[in-house]
């Protein structure tokens, strides 16, 4: 498969009052045509920023500051507002956390998929707009679509918003669809649903997408690749089926002993020990020392490279190098 987007060493970076936050630091990957890549971590380790720095929907204050981002091969890091816009929709397109601030709530739902149709396609007729509106809807599973279309978010569940969420980013047919943490707001079952309704519309559309989430349950369900960000790098990728049965980092091992299946009967769930660090001053060698039972002395003092675990699969963490002492996994495969 070719790669649709390549993320070379990219960082950015937050100026404020106290100073630069250092929110996503030195990042590479790659993402395929009609490929799953999940990016996991807890909250505030850059994985949204890392997706609002791609489309360039970063405030103000925040700066790419190195590294390139390439679409179909094409460089588009120094790509101005008006460039952008042609992508944007188009080429790239995003489902963001919470339907309810997404949408207008003085429109009705069906003229808000309109106008983001029309925003790719200014010239369409009002008979094709209509009737790419209803395609959109029952694509994105809203039942009764023409009754439904004259309605106001206010009259939809959450779920019913999500989707109807969904059909505006779908509306301009994007190659990369990011969909950030797009169940946050949901209750459980309909989580589910808007899971495999993401599943489902990926599949039939060839859409590569980009799930940014904190539930490794989510992930197990929708994901071909996973990304394991923390303090703003990716310190584990691999498909998913060598994170959930071989991952290597060790705080790919705390989310996976979080997870309500690896509790094996206790009472309370595994939690990983510590705050995250702060990114103005990140620390210096692995930011995740700290809360680390398995930290070894080099880790204070050097940050360690990405090694290589198989030619899918890398871990950036010294208990891979040659030298370090054997550390028995306590989750995957080789747990004991």
């Amino acid at each position: 498969m070719s790669s649709l987007l390549e993320i070379q060493n990219l960082s950015i970076s937050f100026h404020t009052p106290r100073g630069e936050i250092e929110a996503v630091r030195n990042i590479s990957f790659s993402l395929s045509e009609g490929e799953v890549l999940a990016v996991v971590g807890e909250s505030g380790c850059g994985k949204s920023v890392m997706c609002k720095g791609i489309m360039k929907l970063l405030p103000a204050c925040a700066q790419i500051k190195s590294g390139r981002i390439l679409v179909n091969g094409r460089d588009i890091t120094g790509y101005g507002e008006r460039e952008m816009c042609n992508l944007r929709g188009s080429f790239f397109s995003m489902i963001f956390q919470n339907p309810m601030t997404a949408l207008n709530p003085t429109m009705p739902v069906g003229r808000q998929i309109g106008e983001a149709v029309k925003q790719k396609q200014p010239g369409i007729s009002k008979k094709a707009l209509q009737e790419r509106v209803l395609e959109l809807m029952q694509l994105v599973g809203i039942d009764s679509p023409k009754e439904r279309m004259k309605l106001y978010p206010h009259h939809f569940s959450g779920g019913m918003r999500q989707r109807s969420v969904m059909a505006i980013a779908l509306a301009g047919n994007p190659r990369i669809l990011f969909a950030d943490e797009p169940t946050t707001a949901l209750d459980v079952t309909i989580q589910a649903q808007i899971l495999d309704l993401l599943r489902e519309v990926q599949q039939k559309l060839g859409t590569a997408t980009i799930f940014v989430t904190h539930d490794m349950g989510a992930v197990a369900r929708v994901a071909d690749r996973v990304a394991v960000m923390y303090a703003g790098k990716i310190v584990e990728i691999g498909t998913a089926e060598e994170i959930f049965y071989d991952p290597r980092h060790p705080y790919t091992w705390g989310l996976m002993q979080s997870l309500p299946a690896f509790s094996r009967g206790k009472e309370t769930l595994h939690t990983i020990p510590g705050m995250p660090p702060t990114l103005i001053h990140p620390p210096k060698g692995d930011a995740f020392a700290c809360r680390n039972e398995y930290a070894l002395a080099i880790d204070y003092e050097e940050e360690p490279p990405m090694f290589s675990v198989t030619d899918t699969h890398y871990a950036a963490t010294w208990l891979l190098d040659a030298r370090a002492p054997k550390v028995t996994a306590p989750v995957g495969r080789g747990r004991k």
